[in-house]
């Protein structure tokens, strides 16, 4: 099953980093104005995500968002994307939307003291980010199990 290109607008941003965090492309659409985010999702075919209602109206097919809670907000739209990975997945960078890709060798990164050693490190194609398997991936694990309905526990 090929996860769901989506286009998160700007009320959404929590959201945008889990749907990432689950294999999502999912566009943030921080600063735009309504109508460049519905010529955006329609264009480039993405399911919008919005808390919107006249956005949501502008859009065929877009998800509207009623809570403010993130666990509600990732059930509302497992509800309404069929298509919703329902594990956990290294594939985009939750900063940026970029592809992930095994790290290769080192980094100059200042923060590159804290990846654990013997652990698979990821990096973002686009914006150089890495990420690796630690505490809060189990978290988001656990939340995820917890929230959306199908995932593996």
């Amino acid at each position: 099953m090929v996860p769901p290109r989506l286009l998160a607008d700007e009320m959404l941003g929590r959201l945008a980093r889990y749907l990432r965090m689950l294999g999502c492309d999912t566009v943030y659409a921080r600063g735009w104005s309504d109508a460049t985010i519905a010529r955006t999702a329609r264009a480039d075919d993405r399911v919008l995500i919005t808390r919107d209602r006249a956005l949501a109206a502008q859009v065929e097919g877009a998800v509207l968002v009623h809570s403010l809670e993130l666990a509600d907000q990732l059930r509302e739209v497992a509800a309404a994307v069929a298509t919703l990975p329902r594990t956990v997945a290294f594939v985009r960078c939750t900063l940026c939307n970029g592809e992930l890709r095994p790290a290769s060798g080192s980094s100059e990164r200042a923060d590159a003291a804290f990846e654990p050693s013997g652990t698979a490190v990821f990096e973002c194609a686009a914006c150089g980010h890495r990420f690796w398997e630690g505490t809060h991936t189990a978290a988001v694990r656990r939340h995820v199990a917890q929230w959306v309905p199908g995932a593996p526990a």
